[in-house]
């Protein structure tokens, strides 16, 4: 009876053992690319460090896709990684970490519970059904639209902040099961993501990338033969003529997408909508506490628009989180339990890596190999415009739009003067295609925004960002043909 016993427990182990491998697979599968891609001779103008920075980057992309463990135990993986690979001492790698975009998704997440904790979301909802309706597609248009207009101006983190608790109001009351809701969830979330990142490009003040390309420019060319038409260029309404148009093209398409990838559960949201105007009617008017939560959000986001060039936008956020626990408008167990730090520890992991990529000269190396690979056929033109831009696309979603656009950048505008190009043009599509970071999870930190609501799955940024990346990349390169040459570029 006993040897019965054993040879059923050591099966039961074994079986436990299999399912094990298999549901740990992709994480195997990692280790042994990364350890092969180790081992083989570094590449000539490549240092070892940025060979080893490769290999970092190739297993945790692996593991960011596939998601066999704990997206925040990558981010654990890529910090005990660069000290280990790279050799990197672990309190460099600490100091990496706690940048201040790393705040400011920290404090974003913050200031989110506070809104829910006030009930302010369900409010800013109502008003949004209100001008949309109750048709799904209406009030994810509106959400994308409403996010795009504010993501132009203020900067796509922000927004993605502010909306992010909207989007959740209208998915929980249409079910507070998130399996019924899958769906929906994904179309209001993606909503905010990409009407943000397809609306940073509009003006300069929509991202750090536009500030850092203008920035290029005038370094490049302000004192070297100017043409006039750079001249004319350099002003925010100049600009706004010819990027925001290509935002606006993209946005049909993005609904288009979203719907086709993901087909909502409910087609009219009414159900919803008639709850959250009962809990409205329930909750009566405008209480004072609830003026005194608006009021430090405007100032947080007037903060955000004023002073984030000198203090920082985490510093910023923080400092309105700040605000909400000293006057007891959200406590620090809501706080704890409503942010979802797993995601704060992603995201800094992942602008950890991004640096090592920039330090160590990987980005680099990666931007030169991929234009020497190009054949003939595609040294100028719209060929070497769609180059340029997937280019961009594929180093704007392995570190932030800025970091990608300040190592591109050089490499651009000199290709440009080489292909007899445009530099302007050049420029302009390399900081809207930086904004094509929609593969990934750790892409923007609007994206990473809508990951920590706990309804989405790495692998749904992967099956819509591939589609989105191929519109905008469509949508841009028209532009580039037929727009711009009617503004005379």
């Amino acid at each position: 009876m006993a040897q019965v016993k054993s040879i059923i427990s050591n099966f039961i182990s074994l079986r436990a053992l299999g399912h094990f491998l298999i549901d740990r697979r992709w994480l195997f599968v990692a280790l042994i690319v990364g350890a092969a891609f180790y081992f083989i001779p570094t590449p000539e103008g490549l240092s070892r460090e940025g060979h080893s920075v490769l290999v970092l980057s190739v297993v945790a992309v692996i593991l960011f896709m596939t998601e066999p463990i704990p997206l925040p135990t990558v981010a654990l993986m890529i910090i005990v990684g660069q000290v280990f690979v790279l050799g990197v001492d672990s309190s460099t790698v600490a100091r990496s970490l706690m940048s201040d975009s790393v705040l400011f998704i920290m404090g974003s997440l913050m200031l989110a519970v506070a809104i829910i904790k006030q009930k302010l979301d369900k409010r800013i909802a109502y008003l949004i059904v209100r001008i949309t309706g109750t048709k799904t597609v209406n009030i994810a248009s509106g959400i994308a639209v409403i996010s795009g207009l504010l993501a132009s101006v203020i900067g796509e983190h922000t927004v993605a902040a502010m909306m992010l608790p909207v989007a959740l109001t209208l998915i929980s009351l249409t079910s507070d099961d998130p399996k019924k809701v899958r769906n929906l969830a994904a179309v209001l979330l993606f909503s905010i993501a990409y009407g943000c990142s397809i609306a940073g490009i509009g003006t300069p003040s929509g991202g750090a990338r536009n500030a850092i390309m203008v920035g290029y420019w005038h370094e490049f060319y302000y004192n070297v033969n100017i043409p006039e038409t750079f001249k004319y260029l350099m002003n925010y309404t100049k600009w706004m003529s010819f990027a925001y148009p290509v935002f606006l093209a993209q946005l049909p398409f993005l609904m288009m997408i979203l719907f086709f990838s993901f087909k909502p559960e409910y087609k009219h949201l009414t159900r919803a909508v008639v709850k959250l105007r009962a809990q409205i009617e329930t909750e009566g008017p405008v209480k004072p506490k609830d003026w005194l939560t608006v009021a430090i959000f405007i100032v947080t986001l007037i903060g955000w628009i004023m002073f984030s060039d000198q203090y920082g936008l985490g510093t910023v956020a923080l400092l309105g989180a700040i605000a909400f626990l000293v006057l007891g408008l959200v406590s620090w167990d809501d706080i704890n339990v409503g942010v979802n730090w797993g995601v704060v520890l992603l995201y800094a992991a992942a602008i950890s890596l991004g640096v090592e990529m920039k330090e160590s000269g990987a980005a680099l190396w990666l931007a030169d190999s991929f234009l020497t690979l190009l054949p003939a056929s595609m040294e100028n033109g719209p060929p070497l415009w769609a180059a340029v831009s997937i280019l961009t696309t594929l180093v704007t979603n392995t570190m932030s739009n800025g970091a990608a656009v300040a190592v591109l950048g050089p490499i651009v505008l000199n290709l440009a003067n080489a292909a007899g190009e445009s530099p302007i043009l050049m420029g302009f599509i390399t900081a809207i295609s930086s904004a094509f970071a929609y593969l990934t999870v750790i892409g923007t930190p609007a994206s990473t925004i809508i990951y920590a609501s706990g309804y989405l799955k790495t692998t749904d940024f992967l099956r819509v960002g591939f589609q989105m990346a191929l519109m905008s990349t469509l949508v841009l390169i028209a532009a580039a043909v037929f727009y711009w040459p009617l503004l005379g570029l």
